[in-house]
């Protein structure tokens, strides 16, 4: 059956015009269908992660609160009374949603050997081992003791940190703090760039 635009918009007005002689109301059954996405949902406000401009979103949340139970996010959307966006979200804060509930979204480390053509987890004790091996490691062989002057320096060049915008602060005071005691010169926060 090929229908032209013309003939689509005839059945739809008929078809409306004999939905309203009838009496049938849709009214209730639109009003239920907007009720059950987020009727029973727990909000949440929060930060979107993803730039520095940090706009509020409101996260729809079920679950029954239980111990032991995770809440399943139902809605992602922009904090009305969040004084930065006022409600709206850009493209990747409107897909936020979507990013919580990826079925690809990494659950644990995963390392890629030299040499080797594919990712293997491996547990978060065995990441963090092989993180501080090769921090020390790193911090050993660039640590700059004194500058060409032969004046003190005690810095290390061969390694950079770069923070998040959602961070807060207490957080990147201890991160300044740490990066700072092993005599990193190079820090960055991606609020700034």
């Amino acid at each position: 059956m090929n229908l032209s635009r013309r003939d689509f918009l005839k059945i739809g007005a008929v078809g409306g015009a004999g939905v309203t002689v009838l009496g049938f109301d849709l009214a209730p059954a639109y009003a239920q269908m907007r009720e059950l996405k987020i009727a029973r949902a727990t909000e949440t406000r929060s930060i979107c992660p993803y730039c520095s401009v940090s706009c509020g979103v409101i996260i729809y949340t079920l679950g029954d609160k239980a111990k032991n139970v995770t809440p399943q996010v139902v809605h992602v959307e922009g904090d009305p009374d969040a004084p930065i966006n006022r409600g709206t979200l850009c493209p990747k804060g409107a897909s936020l949603h979507q990013d919580i509930l990826n079925s690809r979204r990494l659950t644990k480390p995963q390392v890629r050997r030299p040499g080797s053509d594919h990712w293997e987890d491996i547990s978060w004790d065995t990441a963090l081992d092989e993180i501080a091996r090769k921090v020390k490691t790193t911090r050993d062989a660039t640590f700059v003791e004194t500058d060409a002057q032969g004046k003190m320096a005690n810095r290390c060049e061969g390694i950079a940190f770069t923070g998040g915008c959602t961070d807060t602060n207490e957080f990147n005071f201890l991160v300044v703090k740490t990066m700072r005691s092993l005599g990193l010169c190079y820090l960055e926060n991606q609020a700034r760039v």
